[in-house]
């Protein structure tokens, strides 16, 4: 025990039978509400394939740029649900509203930023992504409406956020479910103007979801007024920053951001080669995006299951629990990744007819399906478990990791397969996976190190000495190491 009498050990039995409850209560409702927002991409994608195979490609790189916005503000978000689930399981509800505030600051710079580039210099944008000049017209022509949608869009992200960290997560839902309709509704009329409205084809679809993501923020206030919630309208709690909060919350955030932009960037240059093949391979990329979405929208609710669960755990000074929940949530992560990989397969056929590929596109698209499913499983492995060491206190381990392989192997790799030895498109595309069964080993070994619970908490900093010396745990200037007792 500590000097509060608080017990540091695990104090509820974890077996994976008591844990899928636990995981499916916050995973559910997240899944949920991204498997919508991505089935809501896939209708679009079926609207606009009536407008041809360019129009889908170009919109689809259209999706690669704002998925680089992401990129860019999730280092903030990833390191404020680290304070929010943290604060949440150590009962501090001040450094909730400031993390929050801290958080929102700093994603709202990326939303910012994104929208200008989108909105006043889409020509810019869609130069660095394709050459084909039919496609850099219309996705011109669907940025420079959309980009109004991406401070929105954060500003969305930031509030779902925090209010699946303190297990509210049923509200993102609603709110998620409102947008989604709000768009697909919006699509039609305006894509295809009926009821009187104009025809505005891609421009229509940009407008849909401008309107979702308004539709989304309103849904979720009104639930916070109506159930008086805490923490998102308290707003002057939101600046009354500390020089130590700031200083710790960006040592936790410049990992992830790092992580994240450079990623980013990396993802950047593998849809930028290719976005340079042929017509039917970037109308082939776009589908598969898509699809992709669909999979990585199952697997981030139990991802965020993990990041709620485990830093909770670890806020409270639990860190056995904590330790005992990661490991089985991981496991669980891939396991169900590989049953939505099938599920797609097995209606792969009918799928890709309604999105509007035939021939050649439709090969390809099958091709990479076949090559994702394989390597979904380490690849989502990998990914829960650095949620899991990021809410935990260390975002440092698989964001370094994570970097050195995307730059130093996997960069080199498809640009000398595609440049030099003009390998076929689809060996340069199950290249761009060649790191994730090397990052996964260490990822492990990483795990049962336990080195990576590193809690910002009072309530987990009184406890984690003796669970260090428990399991003789060492953990200082990138040396990690652990010997069982």
């Amino acid at each position: 025990m500590n000097d509060n009498g608080k017990e540091f050990c695990m104090t509820e039995t974890v077996t994976m039978k008591s844990l899928i409850p636990k995981v499916a209560v916050i995973a559910v409702p997240v899944a949920l509400q991204n498997l919508l927002t991505t089935t809501g991409s896939m209708v679009d994608t079926v609207m606009l394939a009536t407008l041809g195979e360019k129009t889908v490609g170009a919109v689809g790189l259209c999706a690669q740029f704002s998925s680089l916005m992401f990129s860019g503000y999730w280092g903030f978000l990833g390191g404020g649900m680290l304070f929010f689930a943290q604060y949440w399981g150590g009962g501090d509800d001040e450094g909730i509203k400031k993390s929050y505030g801290l958080t929102l600051a700093f994603m709202m710079i990326s939303g910012l930023l994104f929208g200008y580039l989108a909105a006043f210099r889409p020509e810019f944008v869609m130069n660095i992504y394709t050459g084909s000049r039919p496609i850099q017209e219309i996705g011109v022509q669907y940025l420079r409406i959309v980009g109004y949608a991406y401070p929105l869009q954060v500003l969305a992200m930031g509030m779902s956020a925090l209010l699946r960290s303190i297990e509210l997560v049923n509200i993102p839902l609603y709110g998620g479910i409102a947008g989604v309709v709000t768009n697909c509704v919006c699509n039609y009329l305006l894509i295809f103007g009926k009821l009187g409205l104009p025809r505005l084809g891609v421009r229509g679809a940009a407008i849909g979801t401008i309107l979702a993501a308004v539709v989304n923020i309103a849904v979720i206030l009104g639930f916070v007024i109506v159930k008086k919630i805490p923490y998102i309208l308290e707003i002057s709690g939101h600046f009354r920053w500390d020089r130590k909060l700031v200083k710790e919350y960006l040592q936790k955030c410049f990992p992830i951001l790092c992580n994240e932009i450079l990623i980013g960037v990396g993802n950047m240059l593998i849809n930028i080669l290719l976005g340079h093949q042929a017509d039917e391979a970037i109308a082939a990329t776009a589908v598969f995006r898509t699809l992709e979405g669909v999979v990585i929208a199952f697997f981030s609710g139990f991802s965020n299951a993990a990041t709620v669960l485990v830093g909770k755990e670890v806020g409270a000074g639990e860190h056995e629990t904590a330790f005992q929940r990661a490991w089985r949530i991981v496991y669980l992560c891939s396991a169900l990744t590989g049953a939505a990989c099938l599920a797609i397969f097995a209606v792969h056929t009918p799928l890709f007819h309604a999105m509007g590929l035939q021939g050649e596109s439709f090969r390809l698209t099958t091709g990479m399906i076949i090559i994702f499913g394989f390597v979904a499983l380490l690849r989502m492995g990998n990914w829960a478990q650095n949620d899991t060491y990021r809410s935990a206190g260390d975002p440092s381990y698989g964001s370094v990791l994570e970097i050195v392989f995307m730059f130093l192997l996997v960069q080199p790799v498809i640009h000398l397969a595609n440049d030099y030895f003009h390998a076929p498109f689809l060996l340069v595309f199950a290249l761009c996976y060649v790191d994730e069964p090397i990052r996964y080993i260490l990822m492990q070994r990483h795990m049962y190190s336990r080195s990576w619970i590193r809690p910002v908490s009072e309530a987990g900093r009184a406890t984690i000495d003796e669970f260090r010396e428990k399991y003789h745990v060492s953990v200082g200037k990138g040396v990690r190491k652990w010997v069982k007792n």
